[in-house]
């Protein structure tokens, strides 16, 4: 019995440390483990957000220059049709031009596919030099409400009996713009945001 005893004590010593090893070291390891994975989970996290903090500092920092270019797009793309604001425009326009504006034919407004702004169609007729209409069509292209030129015809004016005029007739069909989305006649203006 001697014998065995030192074999028996070093048998239940190496079944003690299993179980000391599967009792209390591997539920630390695991522990371990998770926590490591906790600790990278977080720091992925961490960087999405200074990402994330980077971007709103530059959108803070930009805010300035965006609001005025918000501004500038309100005022080219008014939130009413405001027809007679824009008969005032176009006749500025063809005054400083020394152009007759014979004719100012606006549609209704008309919602755009898109569902974001409404268009107004209108036809423009302009008598006046070759020089007179191509200053029209430059301040066209200036006035403080966004226009878009679709069609153009020019055409000689009163030229008769085989004599030339330096007189030209310019028809044109130029879109405005609105931020009305309700358009049409009698419509209510959205509240702005």
């Amino acid at each position: 019995m001697s014998r065995r005893a030192p074999i028996i004590a070093g048998a239940v010593s190496a079944v003690l440390v299993v179980l000391a090893v599967v009792f209390m070291v591997l539920p630390k390891m695991s522990a371990v483990s998770e926590k490591k994975e906790e600790v990278v989970q977080a720091q992925a996290e961490e960087e999405q957000l200074l990402v994330q903090l980077r971007a709103l500092q530059d959108a803070q920092a930009q805010a300035p220059q965006t609001r005025r270019q918000i501004s500038a797009v309100e005022n080219k793309v008014p939130p009413v049709a405001d027809l007679p604001g824009l008969i005032r425009l176009l006749r500025d326009a063809a005054d400083r031009a020394t152009v007759d504006l014979f004719q100012f034919s606006p549609n209704a407004p008309v919602l755009d596919p898109t569902g974001q702004f409404s268009t107004i169609s209108t036809a423009v007729n302009v008598t006046g030099s070759y020089f007179s209409v191509d200053a029209f069509l430059f301040r066209l292209e200036t006035l403080t409400r966004a226009a878009k030129v679709t069609n153009v015809s020019i055409s000689p004016q009163g030229a008769g009996e085989g004599l030339a005029s330096d007189t030209l007739s310019m028809q044109l069909t130029v879109e405005f713009y609105t931020s009305d989305l309700s358009a049409g006649p009698g419509s209510e203006p959205e509240p702005s945001s």
